[in-house]
Order: structure tokens, then C-alpha cells, then sequence
């Protein structure tokens, strides 16, 4: 008897619901500082040695490829950060 190999799907998976897209997103903080820490090299160019941010407005999340809002699932999609 022949073994059936079944596709295993995962089904967390984050797709943009407007273009399907599953792979790419981004974030936009609003309201941030950011302060970067450099070191100047021997020949004058600089390094940057540390980078410290603060958000005091709201985190937005969208598509990487058509750049939908989609807040709605910014919940969800920070759950699965490691």
C-alpha cells in the first residue's frame, strides 16, 4: 500500500486581504525619537556604535507590496515577532 504524503498548511498565516500578498509588511511609528550614537574613525568617516528610539505616537502596520493599512491584524502580526 502506497503511502498518501500530505501538504502540510500553516494557518496563522498573515495574507493582506486587498492583494494576498504573505511575505512583506512594514511598520510606521509616528511621533519618534531616535537618538544614534557614532564614533568618528581614523580616517574621519563616522560608525554608528548605538541606537536608542522612543515612540510616543501609535505603530501603524501595512502591505509591502500594494501598502494597505492593515492595522486590523497589527495585533496579531506583533504576537508573532521573535
Amino acid at each position: 500500500m502506497a503511502s498518501k504524503s500530505k501538504s502540510t498548511k500553516i494557518v496563522n498565516l498573515l495574507s493582506c486581504p486587498f492583494c494576498e500578498n504573505s511575505k512583506e509588511f512594514f511598520e510606521v511609528a509616528e511621533d519618534a525619537l531616535i537618538t544614534t550614537y557614532y564614533g568618528q574613525n581614523e580616517d574621519g568617516s563616522f560608525t554608528a556604535n548605538d541606537q536608542n528610539s522612543e515612540i510616543m505616537g501609535s505603530v501603524r502596520l501595512y502591505c509591502g507590496n500594494c501598502g494597505e493599512n492593515l492595522d486590523a491584524f497589527h495585533d496579531r502580526f506583533r504576537e508573532m515577532i521573535f
